[in-house]
């Protein structure tokens, strides 16, 4: 409980602090390149975020990201923490694809708007569209992209069907797709909760993918190859037995049993004799509910 309330005053004030430098960076129009005031911001917040949620990150793969072009990074998403993690740590000129409800938060938004961050409005798809079309002309000048082609916080911990907008946005960049597996966020702050349940996670990034030469016919098939890529990834952080199994957060949700994923049925978890444990799994990510008899 102590964990969750310095974990909330700090995003409160951490957010408010680095809102309003953003906010006074964006009026006294300081331009926004590299290193720069913007993307310093963006950092500092959310590695303050990271901090007072007690997470420490296991980054695996970054020497995968090619350095001589910008790139659109693909993940999952299943938790808030995704995106102080990407944020925090991936290299270069980064910017989030983020939903438009976003800019109504009180200083979030307005520092989100000054760093030039790229907004889509969900619920109209021509708007959403032509959003894509200029963010594919600012990423192509040089500056890197996080997308969550979910749309949004898995409430499950499972891979959700992928929008195809994401996937427009990178055939029509025509820069390399890297595709990006968060391992352990949901258990850290599930959609829908407010409690923090601090642990080590870890983000897994992939090989390249590219996109020379596809069209926008070619985005069905090229979401379904990244959407496969993520999967691969998604079975090295979380690789069986270590499924995330058994959490169960409020009133009438169901989460992974042991059974929907071929293990015994757990037994009751306090009790001493139980062969379910909760231990590290092989990325470090707290896991639960393993049978440790085999």
């Amino acid at each position: 409980m102590f964990r969750t309330i310095w974990f909330a005053l700090n995003v409160v004030v951490m957010t408010t602090f680095y809102g309003v430098i953003a906010i006074v960076a964006g009026l006294f129009k300081i331009p926004n390149r590299e290193d720069g005031v913007y993307d310093r911001v963006i950092r500092g917040w959310c590695q303050s975020m990271l901090r007072a949620s007690g997470t420490t990150v296991d980054m695996r793969g970054l020497e995968n990201i090619p350095k001589d072009t910008p790139v659109v990074f693909v993940s999952n998403h299943q938790s808030w923490f995704d995106i102080f993690i990407l944020a925090a740590h991936l290299p270069g000129h980064i910017r989030f694809v983020a939903k438009k409800e976003l800019t109504k938060v009180p200083f979030l938004g307005g520092a989100m708007k000054a760093a030039d961050q790229i907004f889509i409005d969900r619920h109209n798809r021509q708007a959403a569209f032509e959003a894509y079309a200029a963010a594919a002309q600012t990423i192509r000048s040089g500056m890197n992209a996080i997308v969550f082609p979910e749309g949004t916080r898995s409430r499950t911990g499972e891979l959700q069907p992928f929008k195809k907008g994401p996937f427009v946005l990178a055939i029509a960049s025509q820069v390399p797709v890297m595709p990006v597996y968060c391992a352990g966020t949901f258990t850290l702050l599930p959609k829908g909760t407010l409690r923090v349940n601090p642990h080590p996670v870890a983000a897994l990034i992939g090989q390249p993918m590219s996109t020379k030469g596809l069209a926008y016919e070619d985005r069905d098939t090229f979401m379904a190859d990244v959407r496969s890529e993520i999967l691969k990834l998604r079975v090295e952080g979380r690789a069986p037995p270590y499924h995330l199994i058994s959490f169960r957060y409020g009133n009438n949700r169901k989460y992974p049993r042991p059974t929907d994923i071929g293990l015994p049925r757990q037994p009751n978890s306090r009790s001493r004799s139980s062969p379910f444990q909760r231990i590290r799994g092989p990325c470090g990510c707290a896991e639960r509910g393993v049978d440790r008899r085999t």
